[in-house]
């Protein structure tokens, strides 16, 4: 028995924004009904006594203390910018 419908696959690629055409809905069935059966296969996994964990590995802060620092001057900046007008960086305009 399928535990996912060809239905279910047209929603999900339209959920999705994805054009399937008919045979691809059917291989996206077989592909999803496979994943979903595997992943049905975790529920007889014993997890009594497993603590829970928001993530598998043990996790440390690695990132660097936040000193402040002095930056490029402002002429050194502008050089690489290829417009730029009174000490700003020009760039296009996206709002009409």
């Amino acid at each position: 028995m399928s535990r996912i419908s060809e239905e279910e696959v047209r929603h999900v690629a339209h959920l999705a924004r994805l054009a399937v055409t008919e045979e691809e809905v059917h291989q996206f069935k077989k592909s999803l009904d496979e994943i979903i059966t595997y992943a049905e296969l975790l529920n007889e996994v014993d997890t009594e006594n497993v603590e829970p964990t928001s993530h598998v590995l043990d996790m440390k802060n690695v990132m660097r203390e936040d000193i402040p620092s002095k930056g490029l001057p402002q002429e050194e900046v502008l050089k690489n910018a290829p417009e730029h007008e009174k000490g700003q960086i020009k760039v296009p305009s996206i709002i009409e």
